[in-house]
């Protein structure tokens, strides 16, 4: 009897997860450790069960089309699942499957606010003065000043794990008041903690930092626009850990340029990678890093590995650790 067929999109992912996954099944895989081109994904999942994917990665109908009627599941290294046509595979009865984890979502979590801080108190610019040659005294008046999170107004889009997370990090930093707005709300855990639920358009005008941690999806794609940055504080700052595509990005340019917002911090972007030369990193007041908040080392093995028992669990009749359903 053949064994089963797992397709892997890239070739460099964690080998705790490859290894699992080879000592059950047949695994293939792109080879070049790069985004797998269309044509390659197209020729290659045919036949196969399983496919181990990530966010890059574009699963659509005519991937599932190519793959055939044995495809079983789509299980993603990612915590998000924007990139699958989800409604497609429930169609056809295939499981899809994340890796949302404890420590994911922690990872996720300090660097959001490692990010916050970064902006909204210069460290980045501040770093970089010294190499400029801009810090020639032992004390300059307002040299590069920030703003803390002592007494301020948190405003968190989407209490999921990773807002909830985020709500636990910053809490400690002496905040007067959180809130936050969920298309499930109320949250009970959230507001056991003491935030507060409330509606978007309350959050982005009482709130001096606005972090946005939902998915994305049809609903909420493109929903900070320059109407939703019209209604923020002149001295806001805006937090982005989620996906791009919730912000149309030429509006939240233009609210920078113009100090519609006080400044941004922002670890997604719409395209990724960003080129070198986009107007976004032209701008004084945005710090911008490259789609890494979960960029951690322990968090890649925990992943790879959990990727990999999401795929087990589905080819094995078994319920999966992560459903995304």
């Amino acid at each position: 009897m053949s064994r089963k067929k797992v397709f892997l999109t890239r070739p460099d992912f964690h080998q705790s997860g490859i290894k699992l996954l080879e000592e059950k099944f047949d695994v293939q895989y792109n080879p070049e450790p790069h985004d797998v081109s269309k044509d390659y994904l197209l020729q290659h999942i045919k036949g196969a069960d399983a496919l181990f994917c990530i966010v890059t990665d574009k699963i659509t109908k005519e991937v599932l089309d190519a793959a055939g009627p044995q495809l079983k599941v789509v299980a993603t290294l990612s915590i998000g699942f924007d990139h699958i046509d989800v409604d497609e595979c429930k169609k056809r009865g295939i499981q899809v499957c994340n890796a949302a984890n404890p420590i994911n979502v922690s990872a996720v979590a300090e660097f959001t606010v490692g990010l916050l801080l970064a902006v909204s108190r210069n460290i980045v610019k501040a770093a970089g003065a010294i190499q400029r040659g801009e810090w020639v005294q032992p004390w300059i008046k307002n040299f590069y000043v920030g703003r803390g999170l002592v007494n301020a107004v948190v405003g968190i889009v989407g209490m999921g794990r990773i807002g909830q997370a985020v709500l636990d990090r910053i809490l400690p930093f002496g905040v007067s008041k959180v809130y936050y707005y969920d298309v499930l709300s109320p949250v009970s855990a959230a507001d056991e903690k003491g935030a507060h639920s409330t509606t978007f358009d309350q959050l982005l005008k009482s709130s001096d930092y606005v972090v946005v941690t939902c998915n994305l999806t049809e609903d909420n794609r493109g929903m900070f626009d320059s109407k939703a940055f019209s209604m923020m504080k002149p001295n806001a700052v805006f937090v982005n850990t989620s996906r791009g595509g919730v912000v149309q990005q030429e509006a939240l340019i233009d609210a920078l340029k113009n100090n519609r917002i006080r400044a941004a911090a922002i670890d997604v972007t719409t395209p990724e990678p960003l080129p070198k030369d986009h107007e976004l990193l032209t701008l004084p007041n945005v710090v911008v890093t490259p789609h890494i908040a979960a960029a951690e080392e322990i968090v890649w093995e925990i992943k790879s590995t959990l990727t990999a028992e999401n795929i087990i669990a589905v080819l094995e009749g078994r319920k999966p650790p992560t459903p995304v359903y």
